[in-house]
């Protein structure tokens, strides 16, 4: 949670506004730089497997962290105001984030497992694990560190010096929709500087349907927020968690063969991409029972988040739509190369 100081003036919502767009602002100017140089770099150093995908992620990360802490610095706050903390409390928020996270995955998959709408090969645990390991070095440092220290971490902390946790939640969730469509139009800027052909600039990837990519970001967003505000100490690392373990899970379930994961699954109902939805809003109500447990154990609660969701029954449709989502959950889980 993020409480203005006791007697600090709140700022004006146009400042606060401001604030919060800075922060979307710098992700998507560290993403598009990141992924726009990232391959040149490599190429130009000889980097080749693991390396060469990790350099991209390095680079977004070490322009969007110090970006945002320098920002925090003007405004005379410390990186807690972020959310970050000491590191065993860290370490704890970290490991709750993906537990939650983890454990609405295995309830919401396994049920779809025992419905036949999933079908698992064999795993191959050595392949498995180096693939988790490696994907999520690149995921940490490429999504899921610079996107919550810039959106769950400043976007959000600004918006609420001056706004409830309602209107803080959907203005950082709408912040979170702009970020993709802004980094390719900053990474199509930073291609053409360096001589190469850019990527499609669009709001989401090339060949995805539009609103059905939105749609899951923004439950996605939300559930992200819940982890946010979840518990009181280093809560920004819950949802650091939660983002590197939704992208952990989908890389494997969606495209576990495609990506030599060592286990994928075969979706036998075009209805089964909409279990990753599903497990998003499984999570968010495990969210809600720590704040509870947080309120029981006597401490001062977080201000709920009390965001709408997407009804279920509006994720729905016939199979080609079905289709859509399908790909669409897919691109949610990685960004463009």
């Amino acid at each position: 949670m993020t409480e203005p100081h006791p007697g600090t003036p709140a700022p004006s919502t146009a400042v606060a506004l401001v604030r919060a767009l800075t922060g979307g602002l710098v992700m998507a100017t560290a993403l598009g730089v990141g992924t726009a140089l990232g391959p040149v770099a490599a190429d130009a150093l000889g980097l080749t497997g693991f390396a060469a995908r990790v350099l991209p992620g390095a680079l977004v990360t070490a322009l969007a962290v110090p970006l945002v802490l320098l920002l925090v610095r003007r405004e005379r706050r410390s990186p807690a105001w972020l959310g970050f903390g000491g590191a065993g409390a860290s370490l704890r928020a970290l490991l709750t984030g993906a537990g939650v996270t983890a454990a609405a995955a295995a309830l919401v998959l396994g049920a779809g497992t025992a419905a036949d709408m999933l079908r698992w090969s064999r795993p191959e645990p050595a392949t498995l694990a180096g693939f988790v390991l490696t994907n999520g070095a690149v995921a940490f440092l490429l999504e899921a560190l610079p996107e919550e220290t810039t959106l769950r971490g400043h976007a959000w902390s600004a918006l609420r010096t001056r706004f409830g946790g309602t209107v803080s939640a959907l203005g950082t969730t709408a912040v979170f929709l702009l970020v993709p469509g802004a980094s390719t139009v900053v990474g199509a800027v930073a291609t053409r500087l360096v001589g190469r052909d850019p990527e499609p600039i669009g709001i989401a990837p090339d060949g995805q349907h539009i609103a059905d990519y939105l749609i899951l970001l923004t439950v996605f967003g939300l559930t992200l927020v819940a982890a946010r505000t979840a518990l009181l100490r280093a809560p920004l690392w819950a949802s650091v968690g939660t983002h590197l373990t939704f992208l952990t899970v989908n890389r494997i379930v969606l495209e576990g063969d495609r990506r030599g994961a060592g286990w994928h699954i075969e979706q036998t109902s075009p209805d089964a991409v909409l279990l990753v939805p599903a497990y998003l809003l499984v999570a968010t109500a495990g969210f809600a029972v720590c704040r509870r447990a947080v309120r029981r154990r006597g401490a001062e609660p977080p201000r709920a988040v009390a965001a709408e969701r997407p009804e279920p029954s509006a994720l729905i449709g016939p199979d080609e739509h079905s289709v859509r989502w399908r790909t669409s959950c897919r691109a949610a889980s990685r960004r463009r190369r």
